[in-house]
């Protein structure tokens, strides 16, 4: 079912998001003070292509001053808007029946582009 649910959201925008989250990390590398940042959006690209049974686990390095500092400025820097917008999408998608597995994973990734410094995509089991 993880395998279906992963080809619909590959097919329903899921690849164009991913795409846009590689560009944009490509584009945050280029300056070296952009690169941990880059990383960032490396990671939500690589969740937003394959999101179906992946989960967003806490990292060694969660709640430690360099990754609170960092979540710091990715907040105040655009990672509220992206987060409003995966919740903004994700409420849509629960309007229907079909959409609410769709609606859960832009949930998830509205966590993950809130907080992203700290946090490793797994698998769930």
């Amino acid at each position: 079912m993880k395998f279906i649910g992963n080809i619909l959201w590959l097919i329903l925008g899921g690849l164009l998001v991913s795409l846009y989250y590689f560009v944009m990390g490509i584009l945050f590398c280029l300056l070296i003070v952009g690169i941990p940042f880059g990383l960032q959006l490396f990671k939500m690209a690589k969740f937003a292509l394959w999101p179906f049974g992946n989960d967003i686990l806490s990292d060694t390095n969660d709640g430690g001053c360099l990754a609170v500092f960092m979540n710091v400025i990715w907040i105040l820097f655009g990672g509220l808007e992206i987060a409003s917008i995966h919740i903004f999408f994700g409420i849509l998608c629960c309007i229907t029946l079909i959409g609410i597995p769709f609606g859960f994973q832009h949930f998830k990734m509205a966590l993950l582009a809130l907080v992203p410094f700290g946090k490793k995509i797994g698998c769930s089991r």
